[in-house]
C-alpha cells in the first residue's frame, strides 16, 4: 500500500471517526485499515488517534494533518479529473442510499433508467427511513427526505414535492363524528409520523389566521405504508402521500378530511443529497444530471392544474 493510499484511508477514519467503517468504504478489512494507519504514525513520529471500545478521537496532530491531507488529495484528485474528464465514462459501484417508501412507490422508474442509461455502472441500493450520515456510512449519493439528513454539510437538490392528504375511514367517522373545522380535531386520533421526525401538530390557514392543531396519538410509525394500514384498522386520521391512498380513495376505504381549510406546509420534499466535495466522481454525476432531467421531464409531462374561479 503506497503513501497516497494511506493518506485516503487516514481521511475516512477522520471523517467516519470508525477504523471499521472506513474499512467499509475503501473495501478492506479493519485490520488492514489499522496497519495503515500504524505505518503512517511511524512515518509522522506522532499518534493520531485516541481508540476505546466505543469510540476514536483526533489527536492534535492528527487534526493539523487531516486539514493539509484533504488539499493534497483533493489537488491530486482535480489533477487526475483534469486530464481524463474528456473521456471519463460512469462506471464502477455507486452506492445509493434512499427512503424506503418513496422508493418503491415512486423511484423506481428513476433508478431503472438511470441503469439502463449507464450499463457500466452497478447499483448498490440501501432501502431506509432512518436519518443518515452520507460521508460516515460511506455512500456516494441519497435520496431522501429532509429529516433523513442529519450533516449540515451536505448539499441537497430538490427533486418533487408529493402533496399530503388528511384521511381517515367513513368506520372511524361513524363512531366518532366528522370534524367540521380544524378545532374539531383536537378531539380526534391521529396515527402520525412520529414526533422525532415530524412536528407533533398540524396547521391550518383560516383566513388571516393560522391554526395549529396537537396531534394526539396512540400509534406512530416512520413508514406511512404501515400508517396507511393502521387508519384503514380505524385506529385515526392519518396525514399520508396522495399517491399512497389513491386507490383507497377511489374505492370509498378512506375519505378526505377538511378540504376546505389549506393546510400549511402539507407536502412531502424528495431530496437529491451528496457531499460537498468539488470533485464528484462520474458515476455521481451522471446520476445528479440523470435524476434532474427525469423529474424535469415529469414536471413537463404532468397535466396542467385546473383552473380555480
Amino acid at each position: 500500500m503506497d503513501y497516497i493510499d494511506s493518506l485516503r484511508i487516514f481521511r475516512s477514519v477522520v471523517e467516519a471517526r470508525s477504523f471499521t467503517r472506513a474499512a467499509d468504504m475503501h473495501s478492506l478489512t479493519t485490520p488492514v485499515v489499522s496497519r495503515a494507519i500504524a505505518r503512517l504514525e511511524k512515518r509522522l513520529g506522532s499518534r493520531l488517534f485516541h481508540r476505546s471500545t466505543r469510540a476514536v478521537s483526533l489527536t492534535e496532530t492528527a487534526e493539523r494533518f487531516y486539514e493539509g491531507c484533504c488539499r493534497v488529495l483533493d489537488d491530486l484528485d482535480a489533477l487526475e479529473a483534469d486530464a481524463t474528464v474528456q473521456t471519463r465514462e460512469a462506471n464502477g459501484v455507486l452506492r445509493l442510499v434512499a427512503h424506503t417508501t418513496a422508493t418503491v412507490n415512486r423511484l423506481v422508474p428513476l433508478i431503472a433508467s438511470f441503469k439502463r442509461a449507464h450499463p457500466k455502472v452497478t447499483l448498490d441500493v440501501i432501502l431506509t427511513e432512518r436519518p443518515v450520515d452520507l460521508i460516515a456510512d460511506g455512500y456516494d449519493l441519497g435520496l431522501v427526505l429532509p429529516f433523513m439528513l442529519n450533516n449540515d454539510s451536505t448539499v441537497t437538490r430538490l427533486l418533487e414535492r408529493i402533496p399530503l392528504a388528511l384521511v381517515t375511514t367513513p368506520a372511524y367517522l361513524a363512531a366518532h363524528s366528522t370534524p367540521k373545522r380544524p378545532a374539531d380535531l383536537a378531539n380526534h386520533v391521529f396515527v402520525p409520523m412520529p414526533p422525532s421526525m415530524r412536528k407533533p401538530s398540524i396547521a391550518f390557514r383560516e383566513g388571516d389566521e393560522e391554526i395549529v392543531i396537537p396531534l394526539r396519538h396512540e400509534i406512530a410509525s416512520n413508514n406511512p405504508e404501515f400508517n396507511r394500514e393502521m387508519v384503514l384498522e380505524g385506529f385515526g386520521i392519518g396525514i399520508l402521500p396522495t399517491a399512497l391512498v389513491r386507490e383507497e380513495l377511489e374505492a370509498g376505504k378512506l375519505v378526505t378530511l377538511l378540504d376546505g381549510y389549506p393546510i400549511v406546509d402539507m407536502q412531502i420534499e424528495i431530496r437529491l443529497a451528496y457531499t460537498t466535495r468539488t470533485l464528484l466522481p462520474a458515476k455521481v454525476r451522471a446520476f445528479i444530471d440523470h435524476a434532474t432531467a427525469f423529474f424535469d421531464g415529469m414536471m413537463r409531462e404532468a397535466p396542467p392544474k385546473p383552473k380555480t374561479e
